[in-house]
């Protein structure tokens, strides 16, 4: 059964922070910060988020020494789609989308 309940407001900061640059891989302690949430509440919103196939993770590459790998983060396409109907909309990246009378034209 799928839900439709109208994701939290901290769950919306998340994917507002996520949406606005969606290609890039974001760790969850920078996510924290930006967003205000403690790792309490921010963990289990980004596991809700990967158990819907809203979010995707993977494990840092050539962490530094000294320091543990990273869990990274990023929308998938289906994420995106899914922040682009409840996060405010200008902080959404949208992929561009040109007609043909505009390809090509600079």
């Amino acid at each position: 059964m799928i839900r439709s309940r109208r994701p939290s407001p901290q769950t919306v900061k998340v994917l507002e922070a996520l949406a606005a640059v969606p290609q890039t891989w974001r760790y969850g302690y920078e996510l924290g910060l930006e967003v205000g949430l403690p790792s309490g509440s921010l963990y289990p919103i980004l596991v809700r988020l990967c158990d819907r196939d809203l979010l995707e993770a993977k494990w840092e590459d050539g962490q530094p020494l000294g320091r543990p790998p990273r869990h990274l983060y990023r929308l998938t396409s289906g994420g995106l789609e899914y922040a682009a109907t409840h996060a405010t909309p200008s902080t959404v990246q949208r992929p561009i989308r040109r007609g043909p009378e505009l390809r090509g034209a600079s």
